[in-house]
This record gives structure tokens, sequence and C-alpha cells, in this order.
């Protein structure tokens, strides 16, 4: 095989490496971005006019969320996500944190917390059953 050949084989396989990467990154954070506790969070977030004269939304963006971020975890029963967002005057991460009912089949948000980059934190959700066990 010519150094030629070797070459733009190594290219081609490069090319499709960082390719099917791109679309493992994007398909993660649209599965992330499709599942009930991810959704409730953000309606969670809108319906809190505090949060967002924080973050001086409307426009509210979300941002995908780090992949690398060890306090991104979600197992059977629990999930906590740390999700970007951003308005005109400021931007945080809406901490939240959902368990699994079991026997629903559904996941149920426990707390939806806002924290802006300056440090500030907003409750913008807490489950009445959190309240009432702890």
């Amino acid at each position: 095989m010519s150094l030629r050949k070797f070459q733009q084989m190594a290219l081609f396989m490069g090319v499709q490496c960082i390719t099917a990467g791109a679309f493992t990154y994007y398909y993660v954070q649209r599965v992330f971005s499709r599942t009930k506790y991810y959704q409730d969070a953000l309606k969670q977030l809108e319906a809190d006019p505090l949060a967002l004269e924080a973050l001086g939304a409307p426009p509210l963006k979300v941002h995908y969320i780090s992949l690398r971020d060890k306090s991104n975890r979600v197992d059977k029963s629990t999930a906590q996500v740390k999700i970007p967002v951003s308005g005109k005057k400021s931007g945080g991460y809406l901490h939240v944190n959902s368990e699994m009912d079991f026997f629903l089949k559904s996941w149920n948000l426990q707390e939806v917390t806002l924290q802006l980059y300056n440090g500030h934190r907003i409750p913008v959700y807490v489950s009445s059953m959190k309240t009432i066990s702890g």
C-alpha cells in the first residue's frame, strides 16, 4: 500500500470517527431533552416569574447538558441533571432531582432549583411529598 493511499484512508477514517462522535453527542442530548423530568423541570422554570426575571427571560435559552459533568446522573430510580439556561440578563443551571415511581412507571420531580452564575439560588419547585417526608 502506498503512503498516499494510507493517508487517504486515515483521513477518511478520521472524518468517519468525528462524524460518529458528533451524531452520538447530538443523539444523547436529544434523548435527555425528551425525558419527562427534563420537560417537567423546564415547565416549572417557565412558570416561575422570579426565576425568569433573574435570567432576563423571555427569551429563555436552554443549552446542551455537559455529558462530562459528574453531577448529571441517571439510574433506574433517580435522575439528577444540571440543565444550562440563560436569558438576556444572566445564566445559570437548573438543578433537577427526580425519582421514578415504579408503581406508575413515571418520573416525579422532587426538586428544581435555579442556580445563577453569581451563586444566587432560586427554588423553583419542591415536591409536596418531599416537604412531608424530609
